[in-house]
């Protein structure tokens, strides 16, 4: 397919100067928004993602949100991308991403506005000098925010001056060539023309630009204002291609909202080729209103634009719950005996903020699967762990082996989410900064403790299923505590996850909550055996054996390694979710010698 592109416009640039000016139109334009699309990557480290949280928490946010994001990037394909790392990131529902892609198509309707209206009216070659001039310094400058700035700048300048070229190379086919002659009127040539719009648009893989393209033409009489209305209704239905491209490396949720994309404008360009007349008829009414002269058809083409896209958006809005629906029906989520990521998706590597909120999101995903491995193989029932009931007495009374095999259930819930982590965390770092590389450690970290912590369940299991039964009451009691304990933080780190976000106290209470999980930490240096003498005082009153002994000596380190490891992770996780005062807080925790000394202290005050 390129090979012919090539060959075509080979052939093109040979025979005419005033095509090559064109094809340099449109090269120039779309490196622009290539430009334009960079430009605002640099503002996605954590700026958009803010904006987003508090943007798309009701359907008419998310569609305004789409509005405003697209007028300001003028390119709906990039919002689209961007509403699918996100959703694939889980930093949206389906629902909200489907409202942006509605406001996006409408957002897009500005670009037609500005060309028709002004782009063509004066000489918007000269506006994109001097963006191109403070563009390219502001480019060369080391800050992110310049540079971010800069090339926004350079992009609006390119787009300016492929506008203008293309302009300029329809001007002068006037005299040479006249491609109106190729018109076709009627149902057929609304066919041909929406065919060939869509086709335009998978090549450029923008609609902004075979849309202006279709303006420029237009302003220049190369082809009739029919057709132009069937080119605009397949810029708008090929426009999907870049989502749908985009969605091939996200997951369950990034699909369906690129089929969601498909489907509206597809919806949407056979309503306006089904009712063309009618359209036709509220075009020329609304132009009047406008005092939009009838025979300016570049602002009447503007108006068409926006009223069929509006029309579409009136006609889904009440659909979306019956879209989602049938989405989730459609594209259901890919089920495999081997647990796989959820979140880490090719669509987000390129955004850092987004790639970090999707291994935190992930590694809450590792945390889930390993939970129940490290219960069960306490013989713990999740159920239990996570309800009211008092988990002492539980433990006491329940000593029936849950049967587990730990390394097989981490083969198949745990091994594959954790490489994947390992591997989008190294694809990712390169575009990070000091800040976001520290966090990234952090997470990896946490993400490391939980496997070694099933490591630890691992050889911990057969022992405890072993002695929770034995005859002996001492060493019962013993390794009950040790399930108790590593059962008391798993309910204490499951009870942060039920933590209301949108409620005034969330950032006291967990504050709180991670500072309480000290107290485990001081529990679990008060009764470490070893270090307290127990351990010596049972083997020298004949109260446990040596084997035993030995066995308990070993078992209680893999239990509290496991208790550290856990309390370490959900800091790591949960601290991060609140405000520089809950982190502050965070940091306010005692470290190892801090405990070990605080339970020295308080021993020998006793």
């Amino acid at each position: 397919m390129l090979a012919v592109i090539f060959l075509l416009l080979s052939y093109g640039l040979w025979q005419s100067a005033n095509f090559k000016e064109i094809a340099a139109g449109v090269a120039i334009f779309l490196f622009g928004m290539l430009l334009l699309e960079q430009g605002f990557k640099n503002f996605t480290g954590g700026i958009l993602e803010r904006i987003l949280s508090y943007s798309t928490n009701r359907l008419w946010k998310s569609l305004l949100f789409g509005i405003v994001s697209t007028t300001l990037m003028q390119s709906s394909s990039l919002v689209s991308i961007l509403t699918i790392s996100f959703l694939s990131a889980g930093l949206l529902q389906l629902v909200q991403g489907i409202g942006i892609i509605f406001g996006a198509n409408l957002g897009t309707t500005t670009g037609a506005w500005l060309v028709a209206g002004l782009g063509l009216k004066v000489d918007i070659a000269a506006y994109a000098m001097p963006m191109l001039i403070f563009g390219v310094i502001l480019s060369l400058q080391k800050a992110k925010t310049a540079k971010g700035l800069g090339t926004i700048l350079t992009g609006l300048g390119f787009l300016f001056l492929g506008i203008a070229y293309m302009k300029e190379g329809f001007e002068a086919f006037r005299t040479t060539l006249d491609l109106s002659q190729y018109a076709m009127g009627g149902w057929r040539g609304l066919l041909a023309f929406t065919g060939i719009g869509i086709v335009a648009t998978i090549i450029m893989q923008s609609s902004h630009a075979s849309l202006i393209l279709t303006i420029t033409a237009l302003a220049a009489g190369q082809i009739t204002y029919e057709n132009a209305l069937a080119l605009a209704i397949g810029a708008n239905i090929g426009t999907t291609i870049t989502a749908v491209l985009g969605a091939m490396g996200a997951n369950q949720a990034g699909r369906q909202l690129a089929g969601a994309h498909l489907i509206f404008n597809s919806v949407t360009g056979i309503i306006a080729i089904l009712f063309i007349e009618q359209f036709g008829q509220w075009v020329n009414y609304f132009s009047d209103q406008l005092n939009i002269a009838p025979d300016n058809y570049t602002l009447k083409l503007a108006v068409f634009h926006t009223l069929f896209n509006l029309t579409g958006v009136i006609l889904m809005l009440p659909l979306i719950s019956v879209l989602v629906k049938f989405l989730n029906w459609l594209i259901p989520e890919r089920t495999n005996q081997v647990a796989r990521a959820k979140y880490l998706h090719q669509a987000t590597e390129d955004y850092p903020a987004t790639a970090l909120e999707a291994i935190y999101k992930e590694t809450h995903h590792l945390f889930h699967n390993a939970f129940e491995i490290i219960a069960h193989g306490l013989n713990l029932h999740r159920t239990v762990i996570l309800s009211n009931y008092n988990l002492k007495q539980w433990v006491n009374e329940n000593t029936e082996k849950i049967e587990i095999d730990v390394d097989q259930r981490y083969e198949e819930r745990v091994k594959e989410i954790y490489s994947e982590i390992i591997e989008f965390s190294a694809k990712v770092e390169k575009h990070m900064e000091l800040s976001q590389l520290k966090r990234l450690a952090d997470l990896r970290a946490a993400n490391r403790d939980i496997v070694e912590a099933i490591k630890d369940i691992e050889q911990l299991q057969e022992n405890m299923a072993f002695y929770i039964n034995n005859h002996n009451a001492i060493i019962r009691q013993e390794y009950n505590r040790l399930r108790y304990l590593v059962g008391e933080i798993l309910r204490a780190v499951y009870a942060i996850e039920g933590f209301e976000k949108t409620k005034p106290d969330y950032e006291e209470k967990l504050s709180e909550a991670l500072l309480s999980l000290d107290h485990f930490r001081i529990e679990m240096e008060k009764n470490d055996i070893f270090n307290n003498g127990q351990l010596d005082h049972f083997i020298r009153h004949r109260q446990i054996s040596s084997r035993m002994a030995t066995s308990l000596m070993n078992d209680s380190a893999y239990a509290y390694n496991i208790a550290h490891k856990l309390i370490r992770m959900a800091k790591i996780l949960y601290a991060h979710q609140g405000t520089p005062a809950v982190m502050v807080s965070n940091e306010m925790s005692l470290d190892d010698q801090e405990i070990k000394r605080w339970v020295s202290q308080n021993s020998v005050s006793k």
